[in-house]
């Protein structure tokens, strides 16, 4: 299968490297927005086929960009995986994000999940066994 594009939106320096390394390992070309502004440049410039979305950034709130994304035809068949370590905002997207994840989120959790993304086309935990 072809390198698809996942775009990582994290303002964190650290966390956006872990973030590519785990995403780049599960086969995907990166790309990284490190606030909210930059990021709404690349999402009207580029296709991705996963963006991994931090809720406070600068700028632009990850909150909004997650409603744009949403908004966009261009972008329906995106998956969105929001990080964050609010709880409360988490619950909050949960119904607009496919997943959301409350920091920390380790390298190994990460690339597991985009590689299962890739091989099923879902983000849906495992079946227990």
């Amino acid at each position: 299968m072809e390198n698809e594009l996942a775009l990582i939106i994290e303002d964190d320096a650290y966390l956006s490297e872990i973030y590519s390394a785990a995403l780049s390992k599960a086969g995907f070309k990166i790309e990284v927005a490190r606030e909210g502004q930059a990021a709404r440049t690349q999402l009207a410039a580029l296709l991705p086929r996963l963006v991994i979305l931090d809720l406070h950034l600068p700028r632009v709130s990850g909150k909004d960009l997650l409603k744009e994304i949403r908004a966009d035809q261009r972008l329906a068949n995106t998956k969105i995986i929001v990080v964050t370590g609010d709880t409360q905002a988490a619950l909050t997207v949960q119904t607009e994000a496919d997943l959301v994840l409350v920091k920390p989120v380790s390298y190994i959790q990460l690339r597991d999940l985009a590689v299962r993304f890739r091989s099923d086309g879902t983000l849906n935990p495992p079946k227990p066994i």
